[in-house]
């Protein structure tokens, strides 16, 4: 089957999320699991794009799949990115993307797991991770968005853990085909 027609847009709420207070306490590893939580360093582009296809895919995570290669680099590579990838019994399972906006605000830019990792009680935890990681740049305040294409789960999880909604917008989201997606992905590693 051919995916040649170009999805239509999809119009979306996206709420905007601030925490002005860390967190008196994380939630704690889950134990008897094999997990690992590795921050990157000058990720490969291929591997980034990988990571975003597999856990966005399902939501419609496409502008930085939009990105080229010097865009990209330029992005993740900056020396204040925090991006770290969770490993689930060996394999790939999630990422957060850590991007410290100004002095005094950091972004989660990037926060989710893969289907196969869902459902296993790393959650809270792996959210915990990504809180403590963002807030361990020194800022006044750590920001996040999720909108209403995301898991039904994202906002209540971010409530839940200490995030309060700040504002909303509407905003249009161009899905990309598998083929575009696939490109993007697959394309040669940069160099």
């Amino acid at each position: 089957m051919s995916d040649i027609a170009q999805p239509e847009p999809i119009t979306v709420t996206v709420t905007f999320l601030d925490m002005e207070r860390q967190p008196a306490f994380y939630p704690p590893l889950p134990y008897n699991r094999q997990i690992a939580l590795l921050r990157t360093r000058a990720i490969p582009l291929h591997f980034y794009r990988y990571l975003l296809d597999r856990v966005g895919r399902k939501w419609n995570w496409v502008n930085a799949l939009r990105l080229d290669d010097e865009e990209l680099a330029a992005a993740i590579h900056a020396a204040d990115r925090d991006i770290r990838v969770l490993y689930v019994d060996g394999a790939p399972a999630g990422f957060f993307d850590i991007k410290p906006a100004r002095p005094e605000e950091t972004e989660i830019a990037y926060f989710g797991m893969m289907e196969h990792a869902t459902g296993q009680g790393l959650g809270r935890w792996f959210l915990g991770a990504a809180i403590a990681a963002a807030w361990s740049t020194g800022p006044q305040r750590v920001t996040v968005q999720t909108c209403t294409l995301d898991h039904p789960a994202a906002l209540p999880l971010y409530q839940k853990m200490g995030f309060s909604p700040v504002a909303q917008a509407t905003e249009v989201v161009h899905p990309m085909t598998l083929t575009d997606r696939s490109a993007s992905v697959m394309r040669p590693a940069w160099k």
